[in-house]
């Protein structure tokens, strides 16, 4: 049964190949456009991830605050499980970043009198661990220390970092879903044809008593092969683009191993569906 499906199938695609080769260049055309979207929004990903790596609480300790309490406080929340590590910073440490940092206020730095940056707790998280709701707890045990005086993570800013991370996955589900439904009517349209063309073939097999999954089995195997051969050209022409950009515009990154993987694979799935749905139909008709 296999064999004849394949034999069956080559033979359809040996006989339309102008057919087919417009079925993958469509499907190939829709599922670059994705490719387009999954690198922009890989990069953006791993943008967000580089600055999601910086985000830090800073409990800035009070003037009169006891170095075995704060010792203490600093063992206490390192026994948090999602904190990976809880530094302190001396008053003086600070002053000296504050001189690196800020080199243009070197001036006022030099002539203080005394030290007028607190001391303070710098946590961070483990990765996988710095979500908004991670963060504002954390905060909130480290405010309940008497000798704290102020936390401060950055709400705001944390806030839109995470609500543009939700936007951009949000944004390349929805095209991905959109793109690849309109990949597979593209592929069901030339399966169509191609059932069209052979009504009369269908009729004999269906009279001399074929099952409709013998006649189904070719065409599902034919929508399989445009699929993967449009994801195929559609992974070139978005690994030319990449090529393209990074040449003559800025470095980014292309796309996971697991992301090609997964969109190859999805074409050839998209083919199947879309051949199935289309037999389906047509033998319902006959």
């Amino acid at each position: 049964m296999m064999r004849y499906s394949l034999r069956e199938a080559v033979a359809a695609l040996r006989r339309a190949p102008v057919l087919v080769g417009l079925s993958a260049t469509m499907v190939a055309m829709a599922l670059f456009v994705v490719g387009l979207f999954g690198v922009a929004a890989y990069n953006l990903r791993v943008a967000l991830a580089s600055v999601e790596a910086r985000v830090e609480i800073v409990a800035y300790l009070r003037d009169d605050a006891r170095t075995t309490e704060v010792v203490l406080g600093q063992q206490e929340l390192s026994d948090i499980p999602e904190v990976e590590e809880v530094r302190l910073v001396t008053k003086e440490q600070a002053l000296a970043a504050a001189r690196v940092d800020l080199p243009e206020f070197g001036d006022v730095f030099s002539g203080l009198d005394e030290n007028p940056l607190p001391a303070s707790l710098e946590i961070r998280l483990r990765p996988g661990s710095r979500t908004q709701d991670v963060l504002e707890d954390v905060a909130h045990q480290a405010q309940l220390y008497p000798f704290v005086e102020d936390v401060r993570f950055g709400r705001d800013w944390v806030e839109r970092l995470f609500l543009l991370r939700r936007i951009g996955g949000f944004t390349t589900a929805f095209l991905g879903v959109a793109f690849g439904l309109v990949a597979a009517l593209i592929i069901a349209t030339a399966i169509r044809i191609a059932v069209f063309a052979r009504r009369d073939e269908i009729s004999i097999m269906r009279l001399v008593g074929a099952r409709n999954g013998l006649i189904r089995r070719p065409f599902l195997l034919e929508g399989a092969v445009t699929g993967l051969a449009g994801a195929v050209l559609a992974l070139a022409l978005t690994f030319l683009s990449h090529e393209l950009v990074t040449a003559f515009l800025f470095d980014i990154e292309f796309l996971p191993a697991s992301w090609i993987v997964a969109g190859v694979l999805s074409g050839a799935l998209f083919g199947i569906v879309a051949s199935a749905w289309a037999v389906r139909r047509y033998l319902r008709e006959v």
